[in-house]
């Protein structure tokens, strides 16, 4: 009966170890998209559109972006630098210009910040037509 017991309060403090560790990793702020993909559909070689994605703080300490890269030199970003209190959003806006491009495009935006989930990534995608004729 003692060795049950003794089991039993093991697992019991186990448990709450890795309870505690779990809090502890979800502790920080963390980013949150509306939309993690954008599909322009057909566009024409030459066009130059752009989209917004929007993001949310869901963390519970305030939310730095560091850095947002692209996959392309044909894609430019517009990131907020300054901090992202719990609660609240932004928004990254991503322009991208298919002169010299043709077919079906996918490019890649990576977000760096000091988020639980540092690395969060977001996409584009469109098809490049030839250009209009005039």
């Amino acid at each position: 009966m003692r060795k049950l017991f003794v089991l039993v309060l093991g697992l019991f403090l186990v448990t709450q170890v890795i309870a505690q560790e779990e809090q502890k990793e979800e502790d920080g702020p963390k980013i949150a998209f509306k939309d993690s993909k954008h599909d322009f559909g057909d566009i024409h070689q030459g066009d130059v559109v752009e989209y917004t994605f929007k993001f949310a703080n869901e963390g519970n300490e305030p939310l730095v972006l560091s850095n947002v890269t692209t996959s392309c030199g044909c894609t430019a970003t517009n990131w907020p630098r300054d901090p992202i209190a719990p609660g609240d959003g932004g928004e990254i806006t991503v322009q991208f210009n298919s002169a010299g491009k043709m077919g079906t495009q996918n490019k890649f935006i990576t977000v760096v910040s000091n988020a639980t989930n540092s690395r969060a990534r977001v996409s584009i995608k469109s098809n490049v037509l030839p250009p209009k004729r005039k």
